[in-house]
This record gives structure tokens, sequence and C-alpha cells, in this order.
């Protein structure tokens, strides 16, 4: 009896060992379909504007390919409609509109080439290759692409602060690497450069340049897994004798020994204080190219694994995952291993106790991007507070766009000041929150970018700033996120004087018309003549990027109050309704390229439109929310390199597609509140800290199925069109009942 109960005991054992066995293999199945959802080359056909080369979440480094073309379409260095390739840079920026970057171009050649020509086109680089789509591959961490010119196949990955290249080049082909610190694409433009080759394995020199980031000093090394037989380095035009290359242009091209090897790896590391400080920032290990890819896979393993989607749908993984690993590339990692890193006025800081942070999009991504990240990522966001405050301790002015730590001045508003709030609300913390009010209360208080007729008139008026009814509505929004920051400081003046100024937008709004518009100083007259449809692209005009249809809607701090100015909550929908229902003609002889994405005159491929379509919400009519969400998601995001409707600009694109596909977005991110929408999965899972999770279920959900029939949160009955974000983080489920006709009932008057 005792025997066959051992056996029986064992058996048991057995079983729940290979169960056991199964749930990690499962575990590991899960983790790798995860990542092949991730398709890096979404965005980067159209106006996407996205780079497809290597990174890790938040990198300081993105390794990437450079098709040497300086045109708008390929900002961030490469296009998907391109088959050149003239090297693999360092630094690139994800979706915006902007041309700067490609430092640091490297290029492996299996021949001698003339680097003493500064060429006037591509069609001159001497190295340039083409390459085939069908053989090129990437995925989250790699890249891999076929030079067909120099029968090199490239392969791509990066750590934090390391870049890995692995060369194959064919057997017995000369093998050798062109490092171009004088390439540049678009407005960049070196200003001084330098190359040491130090030893046998190691190069190290620095590229000064002059750009949209006008003082961009980046310093380098790189070690070669081959022994360097001997170098060509020109600087200038100029042949160099010496192993030391300086000038506005230097360029080298390295031969290795090859022997019986065809693989030549490389790794490299930046820094905007040093080469030593690169030299610190380098990794330690040996080369190995395949185990730094498999960390990077499992970086981007974790990251990916914060919200977990469930459907049948391929598709719909393949948007939401590759949308889930782009809201993750920026902003990145600035300072050093030891804490340090350059300010825009060449001073060297230590940023202690936490992680600089740069490329901060602020007008895109206070909307979506960086309330996100509250969710997903909070142990970044004080991090990145501290960046901002950091610069604040410099121009005592919060940052507008942060590149490589310069102030650009980019876009309108000082939306810095939002994501500080929103952050403090939600009880994140980790800086200091009477200094950053201080920041916020300071920069909102001074008369740069048109600060100073805001205050004296109440307004902007046309005749005295361009785009002045844009950056009226945003400082608003800006002063009232200020205003709730006070609050909850216990400022009850500041409270007063900005709560008070956030109802600026009242002074633009022309009841007669319905839309907002340019206001003479006088105070009585509007700009004349008026077409809601007129873009001007950055001058002459009174909207950013935009035009009066689009930027109209920017009250969402005071929905009701605007849906009041129209005449009511009917006439308020009934405009919006318009706006997605108007003919999509864009008059007027210089046309932002910016206005893509068209339904109607809602623009989804700009980042204004974003928050409107759940304005519905506070409308009573939360049906429509539902309907115009689930319609732009249909409509402005597929599977194709086209698959983004307008510039990723750093995230903000697909964290609008990440948190509406879920079912929830921040139409106004500081009151902490998430607008409901109309989720597209099954479920959704967000993994929180502490081990909690947060879930929303969508029962029957389909595409004909996108209206909300009732809710329960938690088992409760819920009838309400917003949640909080205390709600979520305290984890449990949020279940919907979808059908498809609306229920004009549910989650109205709450």
């Amino acid at each position: 009896m005792l025997k066959k109960y051992t056996i029986v005991s064992l058996l048991l054992l057995l079983c729940l060992s290979c169960k056991k066995d199964l749930n990690r293999s499962d575990k590991k199945v899960l983790e790798k379909n995860r990542l092949s959802y991730v398709d890096p080359f979404i965005g980067t056909g159209g106006h996407g504007h996205t780079y497809p080369g290597a990174t890790v979440p938040f990198g300081m480094l993105q390794v990437t390919p450079v098709n040497g073309i300086s045109s708008w379409d390929w900002c961030s260095g490469y296009h998907y409609s391109d088959s050149i390739a003239v090297g693999f840079s360092h630094l690139a920026l994800s979706g915006t509109g902007i041309g700067d970057l490609a430092d640091m171009l490297f290029m492996p050649v299996n021949k001698e080439v003339d680097l003493s020509r500064k060429p006037a086109s591509r069609d001159e680089l001497a190295y340039k290759s083409e390459y085939s789509h069908n053989n090129e591959t990437a995925s989250p961490g790699y890249y891999q692409v076929y030079l067909e010119d120099h029968n090199v196949n490239v392969e791509l990955t990066s750590s934090e602060r390391t870049a890995y290249h692995r060369y194959t080049f064919k057997q017995n082909d000369l093998q050798t690497i062109v490092v171009d610190l004088g390439f540049a694409i678009n407005w960049d433009q070196a200003i001084a450069t330098a190359i040491t080759v130090e030893d046998e394995h190691t190069i190290s020199g620095y590229r000064f340049s002059k750009g949209w980031a006008r003082n961009q000093k980046v310093f380098f090394t790189a070690k070669f897994s081959e022994t360097i037989s001997g170098f060509n380095s020109f600087a200038d035009g100029q042949e160099i004798d010496s192993n030391s290359a300086e000038g506005v242009n230097t360029a080298i091209q390295l031969f290795f020994k090859g022997n019986l090897s065809s693989e030549v790896e490389v790794k490299v590391a930046l820094s905007s204080v040093s080469i030593e400080n690169a030299k610190l920032n380098l990794d330690t290990e040996e080369f190995n190219f395949d185990d730094r890819r498999s960390e990077a896979e499992a970086s981007w393993n974790q990251a990916l694994s914060k919200i977990a989607v469930e459907t049948d749908i391929d598709s719909l993984k393949t948007i939401f995952y590759t949308s889930l690993y782009h809201t993750q590339l920026a902003p990145v990692i600035y300072s050093d291993k030891n804490g340090e890193f350059r300010k825009e006025n060449d001073s060297i800081v230590r940023a202690n106790n936490f992680t600089a942070y740069s490329t901060l999009s602020l007008w895109d991504t206070f909307r979506a991007e960086h309330p996100l990240l509250t969710l997903i990522a909070p142990e970044r966001v004080p991090d990145i507070i501290n960046s901002m405050l950091a610069y604040y301790e410099t121009n005592r002015i919060l940052p507008v766009w942060t590149l490589y730590a310069n102030e650009t001045n980019t876009m309108t508003g000082y939306h810095s000041i939002p994501v500080i709030a929103e952050a403090y609300l939600k009880g994140i913390t980790g800086f200091d929150a009477e200094s950053a009010f201080e920041a916020m209360k300071t920069t909102m208080m001074q008369d740069a970018r048109g600060l100073e007729q805001y205050k004296k008139h109440g307004y902007i008026p046309y005749n005295l700033l361009d785009e002045s009814v844009t950056i009226t509505l945003e400082f608003a929004y800006d002063d009232w996120c200020i205003a709730q920051m006070a609050k909850a400081l216990g400022k009850d003046d500041d409270f007063k004087f900005f709560n008070d100024r956030s109802k600026a937008y009242q002074n633009l709004f022309d009841h007669k018309t319905g839309f907002m518009r340019g206001k003479s100083e006088d105070g009585k007259s509007w700009n004349e003549p008026f077409d809601p449809k007129f873009s001007s692209h950055r001058e002459h005009t009174d909207y950013t990027e935009g035009n009066a249809w689009q930027h109209s809607w920017f009250v969402p701090h005071a929905v009701t109050n605007l849906a009041q100015l129209h005449g009511g909550n009917d006439l308020f929908t009934d405009r919006l309704e318009q706006l997605f229902t108007e003919s999509s003609e864009i008059t007027g002889d210089n046309i932002s390229a910016d206005i893509s994405g068209l339904i109607g005159q809602y623009a989804h491929g700009n980042e204004p439109s974003h928050h409107i379509a759940y304005m519905f919400n506070q409308a009573n009519k939360p049906w429509r929310t539902q309907y115009w969400s689930r319609h732009i998601m249909n409509t402005q995001y597929n599977t194709s390199p086209n698959g983004l409707s307008g510039n990723e600009d750093c995230g903000q694109m697909s964290a609008w597609y990440v948190l509406s596909s879920i079912g929830i977005y921040p139409m106004n991110p500081a009151s902490t509140e998430y607008e409901i929408g109309s989720p597209v999965f099954e479920t959704s899972t967000i993994n929180l800290t502490e081990g909690k999770t947060f879930s929303i279920r969508a029962e029957n959900v389909s595409n004909e199925n996108i209206y909300i029939q009732s809710a329960t949160l938690n088992n409760e009955p819920f009838n309400k069109t917003t949640i909080t974000h205390e709600q979520i983080l305290n984890g449990g489920t949020l279940h919907l009942v979808m059908g498809d006709q609306p229920n004009t009932n549910w989650g109205k008057n709450q």
C-alpha cells in the first residue's frame, strides 16, 4: 500500500513538474510572439519619419541605416521608398519633422575608396551601396541588411549606451570600414571633427555640429574585433600622415587583416562630455554579437509586457505592439554612466540620483505619450522631470523642445508644464514639487514667445504675433495645469490667478462663426477675411500647422464651458460632427504638409486633433466618441510602411493608438482622468507596479460591436465615461459589454 501511494505521489509530482515546465515554455513562446508582432518598418514610409534601426527602450543610441538624402521624408535618415545606403549612424530622431542627427557614420566597404573629395550629392559618395528590402530585416533591438555593391551583410544591435555592428564580408574580400564624420543630412552641418587611431583595435574622436541642435558636441570611441592593419585618413580633403586627423570634415578608411574570419565586429559608445566618458560608456564585455542581441531582445520583452492584449486578429496585434514599441524609443538617455552631461551653454553637470534625458518633443508628447509613461514606465517619469528642471536651472525657463540638451524652441506653448502637473497630481514622486512649481510659475510669468502680449491683453493679438490663436489656447491650458498644481500645494492665490487666466480661450471665440479666431489688439475686430479651411505654414497665420477647423477645439480643461459658448451640447456636438464630415479641402498657397490623415477637416496626422473625438463624452454623447475613435483607429493605422498617417513625433502618434485601442484616452492629461472610448481587444491588461493588474474586458467586441451597452468596474455597475488614474492603479477589471447599436443612456448625465 505504501509502495502504491509512493508511485502515485511520484506521478503527481511528475505531472506538476511537467505543468511547470509547460508554463515556462508557454511564457517563452508568448515573449517570442510579442516581439514577432513588432514591425519597425511601420512608419518608415509616407510621412511617418520613423527609423528601422536597433536600440533598446529609451536607449542613448539609435544605430540605424542612413540613405543619404536630405529631404523632409528622410528626417530619420531613412525612408522605405529608398534602396541606397550610405552608412549606419548612431543617433536618430523617431518620427519628427526635423532633419538632424545621423551622427557618426560607419560603412563597411570591400574596396579602397577616395575620401578626399567632398561630394555634391549622394551619387558622388564612393562608399554608397544598393540594397533590397528582400534582404533587409528589423525587429526590436536588431537590424540587418545586405549591401549589394560591397557583398557585405550588416547586422546591428545595441545596449543602453553601446552600439554593436557585425559585418560579414565575402570570403577573401578586402575588409574595410569607412568612418565619415563630415557627413550630414538636411541642415545639420559639421563645424569641427577629429579622428584618432589609438591602437590596433581602437579609434576615438568627436563631432561638433550645428543644425536644429545649434551646439551639438558628440564624442565617441569604437573598438574592433579584428586588427587594424592600415588606414587612410583625411581632413578637409587632404590626406593626413599621422594617426590623428582634425578639421571641419574628417573621414577615415580602416583596413583589417581579415585572417581566417570573414566577420568584423564593432562596438561604439558616445558621450556629450568627452572621449574619456565615451570610453566609460563602452560596454566591457567581450565581442559576442548574438549575446548582445539576446540582451536587447530581453529588454524589449520586458518593455512590451507592460500591456498584454488578447485578440484573434494578428494585424491588430502588429499595430498595437509596434505602437507600444514606438512609444518607448523617446525620450532618450542623455547622461553618461558617471551621471555627467553637457548643457547647451557647454557647462558639464552631473545628474545626481537620476538619469538625464533629452529629445523631449513636448508639443506632441504631453498629450498621450507622457500619460502612457505614467502607466507603463512610472519609474522613468521623475528622471524626465528632473531633466527638465536641470534645463530650467540654466535658462530660468522650462524647456519647449530639447534635442541633445539644446533648446530648439520648436512649436508653441510650454508643455513641460502639463507633464510636471500630471505627474505630481498622479502621485509620482522623486522630484522636488516646490521647485517644479516655482519653475512652472516663473516660466509662465516671463515675456518670451508671446507671453508679454498674453499677459497684457488676455490673449495674443494676431497683428502682433503669428499663430496667435494656437499660442493663446495652449497658454490657457498651461495656466490651468499650473492652477491645479497650485491648488494641490495649497497655494490659493496662485490657484486663483492662473485659474482665472486659463479662461483666455473665451476671448478668441467668435459666436457668429463658431471658431476660435485671430483678434486685433483693439479687442474688437477679427482677422479678416476669414476662411476656416485656410492654412499657411508657420507664417502669416493664426494657427500652428493647421487651420481654424483643427485648432478651435483645444480647450481640454473646460469642454463643458466650450459647449456652452457654442450654445449647448446639441449645437456643440453638431459642430463636432461637421468637423468629421466637412469637405477635406485645405485652401491656401502655403498649406502645411503636417495636415494629413484627414477625416473631413479632422487631421489625425498632426497632434492638435488628437483629443477631439473624446470631447463627445463631455457633451453627453459618448456613443459618438465610441464611433469616431474606432473609425480613426480603423482608417489611420495599418501594418504597411505607410501605416502612420503623419509624423510619429517621438511616440505620440503611437501612444494615441495604444491607449485608444485598449479603450481609454487622456483628453485632459493633467486631470488624471481617462475618457472611455471603444476598445478593439477582447481583453487588455496593464501590468502595474507591485504585481497589480488592471484589465479592460470588452465582451462581444468586433468590427460591428463598437458601442458600449453596459459596464461594471470590479463587478459594480459603472455608468461613467471617465475612469481615474487612481482607480486603474488600484487594480481590477473594467468590464464593457459591446453591441452594434448605440446605447444612448449609458454614460449620460453622470
